[in-house]
């Protein structure tokens, strides 16, 4: 059984089997490759999420024959009837959330505005639009160009920074821009390294300011006492 395929919804899947069929926790959490304590909560309404039935005869993963023999014999294993297919992503452009398509013309501007070694294909690939689009905003005959800002694909969600990155490094060298952009990554690796620096001297400056603010106040409190004595001592 170990080798059996699952169900392709298996929580769903679990979720019919409990409320429709006499089987046994054990057979539901064995088929579905669940462990028997959801199964056993699934039954008690104590799952943290509610999951709507999938019936798995509709689906040809079960057959009511396979059910009315392992209702008949609590030890019986179910035989998956039908492997669910499986989903594999198809090529072609990017999905985008539908939340996420109207950020897309200003992720464009953005490449377009600070990457215009990158190619419209890359372009269509990592932000999922077409060539059309690029052109248009390019171009700007975009029909909503007026309201268009160029803003980072990456903080719009619409790419990773390791996609982005990767686009980017490819067109450079493909441009032979490599060692352009190795010379502003030394750049701005210097400029990181003298911010540090200077940060890392104003934090010794302010460490220093104020151990010394402590050594005044407490060479004053000693002071102030030492005079409380001197004093107390002259009345006595």
């Amino acid at each position: 059984m170990a080798d059996q395929p699952k169900p392709l919804m298996p929580h769903a899947t679990a979720t019919w089997l409990v409320d429709n069929t006499g089987l046994s926790f054990e057979q539901i959490a064995e088929f579905c490759g669940l462990h028997i304590l959801e199964v056993q909560a699934m039954a008690d309404d104590l799952a943290s999420s509610k999951y709507t039935g999938r019936d798995p005869l509709h689906s040809g993963e079960l057959t009511q024959a396979e059910i009315e023999k392992g209702e008949a014999d609590p030890s019986y294993d179910l035989q998956m009837q039908k492997a669910p297919v499986e989903v594999t992503r198809t090529k072609g452009p990017r999905y985008t959330p539908v939340s996420k398509r109207q950020d897309k013309p200003d992720g464009i501007a953005w490449v377009l505005r600070n990457h215009p070694e990158v190619s419209d294909a890359q372009i269509s690939k990592l932000i999922g639009t077409t060539r059309n689009t690029i052109n248009a905003i390019r171009e700007r005959s975009h029909w909503n160009i007026q309201n268009i800002q160029a803003k980072d694909p990456v903080t719009l969600g619409l790419c990773s920074q390791r996609e982005l990155d990767a686009v980017v490094a490819k067109a450079a060298k493909k441009a032979g821009l490599t060692e352009d952009a190795d010379a502003v990554a030394s750049d701005q690796a210097s400029d990181k390294d003298r911010l540090i620096e200077e940060l890392r001297a104003e934090r010794d400056a302010n460490v220093k300011a104020a151990a010394e603010a402590v050594q005044e106040a407490e060479a004053a409190a000693w002071l102030e006492a030492k005079r409380a004595e001197e004093a107390s001592e002259g009345e006595a």
